[in-house]
């Protein structure tokens, strides 16, 4: 008897939900796209304990025909593929036919649907996939698919759940990014009774934006825009007597400051053609265009939408379709990096002082972590308000304050008379000449740059290391090494790439004593280190000769320099571009030669230095990341003062 046989049905779509249905946002996410894709203008989205009880995921879409109601229970049975050459050209977010087969075989399912071509709906309960009723109902047009006791049937996916809450924080995530997708509809999130999410149609993405963050996250990011570029057509790609026309892709969204950092990447969010991923090519992308911006092992927030011709993106290559491959990856690549990087440098946003910052609440670690918070408050117990703030509720013109007077011993004589409570609050009007402010003070306020650099005034330094200067949208405190640091760095790029950089030379050759991994690392980096300025050649083994170096690096840095630079190469070179690479060479060498903390400096080099950073490409941060400058805005100050 052989050996092979055929799988069961029972079995095979088992083993399709296996790689389908990882956890209840898996099967959120399927239906959820089904709904996108039948053109729904409105999502209802039910969950009760994290999913594992119930799913239920409202339409109003085109529905189904009877038919193809059952239909669409067979395995790889699709509307939205009709010929082999349809997978070169996806449109939509699902095709496969396998989500509706694998969600009922480890599910109690019910699929209420009706098209407008219909006067009746229809009604098709499965459990475990077989179909136990199908039934003519009255329905609204559109589609309402509950899942009920996910995995009944296979009781070891169970176990491998997380709890309530973890699940629960997936699909809150999952919904919430969809919305964003689609500014266009209105998504609607209910955990039992609790409303999670509700937004409703708005024009723009930054509007949805404000819906769904709330304008104190919408202040730390920065708006892309709409970046498009054009790829010449290329004759390897064509097919024999296809015209040839140039690939349109267009980038646009929303990225984080690079003072905001995050632990992990699961603020990231892409969307390519509508579809979320998870793209080791364009976080990779996202990673480069913040480099040299933030701290190593450090991320950024960001929203990405890429949108390009169907033809350009393969999305079957992953069975969750939460992965894809470009057909030009190197132009996806670059296109992704240099729009970023490009928007920062063009918008070039402030870091600001946060006044009386609300402390953190102790969340677990999701993989959503950005809506942690959101379940936790919506499922703990009732607390206290949050802390008052007395400017919000006194008119600008004319603030007032309430002292309350210490209550001593009843009076022997009534003076009040009827209707007069001697315990009432004293109210103080301030006097005029406590204001008003002069109204041109709030100008830029909201939307700081450092483009204003240019124009601060220093007034002194704190312990010798911060510079404070006055400028017309506030008080600044910049960090005068990172700053200086920051122009060398940007300096030792521009001479490396003109050749023009400045040289000096040892009047000893200093010789240093390297290991044997250092003097590989040294083999593959000369070129580069002589690029930079350096002149260095083997003196017997495992050491070299250092005859010259870089001007701006003292006597006293330059063997920590050199030393720096092999420790980068040996940990990033197979890691990082050879761009990148020269880029973590030029920082070491801006550090060391920049001014140093604890050095006195008078007016004139404060001005010269605030001078020469307002001139830099990228005065965010310093070539490690750190933040240069720190904004204290005039609002604040007013608000904190209680003018305003």
């Amino acid at each position: 008897m052989g050996r092979i046989r055929v799988l069961s049905d029972n079995v095979a779509n088992k083993i399709a939900a296996g790689e389908v249905v990882e956890r209840p946002a898996s099967v959120v996410k399927e239906l959820l796209e089904n709904s996108l894709d039948a053109g729904s203008t409105r999502i209802q989205v039910e969950i009760e304990t994290g999913g594992r009880r119930l799913i239920r995921i409202t339409d109003d879409g085109c529905g189904m025909l009877r038919d193809d109601a059952l239909l669409a229970f067979e395995r790889h049975a699709t509307s939205k593929l009709h010929d082999v050459k349809d997978l070169n050209s996806i449109a939509t977010l699902g095709f496969r036919g396998e989500a509706l087969p694998s969600i009922a075989s480890v599910s109690r399912l019910l699929l209420e649907t009706r098209s407008p071509d219909e006067t009746t709906g229809n009604r098709v309960e499965i459990a475990g996939g077989k179909i136990l009723h199908c039934d003519e109902m009255a329905a609204a047009p559109g589609t309402v698919i509950t899942v009920r006791d996910l995995f009944f049937n296979v009781p070891a996916r169970k176990k491998f759940l997380r709890s309530e809450q973890t699940e629960l924080a997936h699909i809150a995530s999952l919904v919430t990014h969809y919305s964003l997708a689609h500014p266009d509809k209105t998504f609607l999130l209910l955990n039992g009774a609790a409303e999670l999410l509700h937004v409703t149609p708005v024009q723009t993405l930054r509007e949805r934006v404000f819906q769904v963050f709330g304008s104190q996250v919408l202040d730390e990011l920065v708006d892309l825009g709409l970046r498009e570029k054009q790829m010449p057509p290329r004759p390897a790609d064509m097919d024999e007597g296809e015209v040839p026309e140039p690939r349109s892709f267009m980038l646009s969204g929303f990225v984080s400051r690079p003072q905001v950092q995050k632990n992990n990447r699961n603020s990231v969010f892409i969307f390519v053609n509508g579809r979320l991923i998870r793209d080791r090519l364009l976080l990779h992308a996202l990673s480069a265009a913040y480099y040299n911006l933030m701290p190593h092992a450090c991320y950024p927030f960001a929203l990405l939408f890429l949108d390009c011709d169907a033809e350009e993106v393969d999305v079957n290559v992953h069975p969750s379709k939460t992965e894809v491959r470009f057909r030009h990856q190197s132009f996806v690549h670059d296109f992704v990096r240099d729009s970023i990087r490009d928007q920062l440098m063009e918008s070039r946003p402030a870091p600001a002082f946060t006044i009386n910052p609300v402390p953190p609440r102790p969340t677990a670690d999701l993989q959503y972590s950005e809506f942690s918070q959101m379940i936790a408050d919506q499922s703990a117990a009732p607390s206290l308000p949050d802390e008052f703030e007395p400017s919000a509720a006194l008119p600008a013109t004319a603030p007032e304050f309430k002292l309350q007077p210490v209550r001593g011993p009843d009076p022997r004589f009534d003076f009040a008379g009827p209707g007069i409570d001697v315990n009432a609050a004293v109210r103080l009007r301030v006097p005029d000449t406590h204001g008003p402010f002069p109204t041109e003070a709030f100008a830029g306020g909201a939307t700081a740059s450092l483009e204003n650099l240019r124009d601060l005034r220093p007034l002194g330094q704190i312990h010798n290391s911060f510079i404070i200067a006055a400028g017309r949208d506030g008080l600044w405190i910049i960090d005068q090494h990172v700053a200086h640091e920051r122009i060398l760095f940007e300096k030792v790029l521009d001479q490396r790439a003109r050749g023009t950089l400045e040289v000096q030379r040892l009047l000893m050759p200093l010789v240093l004593q390297l290991t044997a991994e250092q003097q590989i690392e040294y083999a593959r980096i000369a070129g580069e280190l002589d690029g930079l300025g350096f002149e260095t050649e083997p003196f017997g083994q495992r050491t070299i000769a250092v005859k010259a170096s870089p001007a701006a690096i003292g006597p006293g840095d330059l063997e920590r320099v050199v030393f720096e630079i092999l420790e980068i190469t040996e940990t990033e070179l197979r890691k990082v571009s050879l761009d990148d690479l020269r880029r973590g060479m030029a920082a070491s060498i801006a550090c060391r030669a920049a001014i140093k903390i604890n050095t006195k400096l008078d007016n004139a080099k404060m001005e010269w230095l605030l001078r020469e950073l307002a001139a830099t490409n990228y005065p965010m941060a310093c070539p490690h990341g750190r933040p240069i400058a720190l904004q204290y805005s005039t609002r604040e100050i007013l608000k904190a003062f209680h003018r305003i």
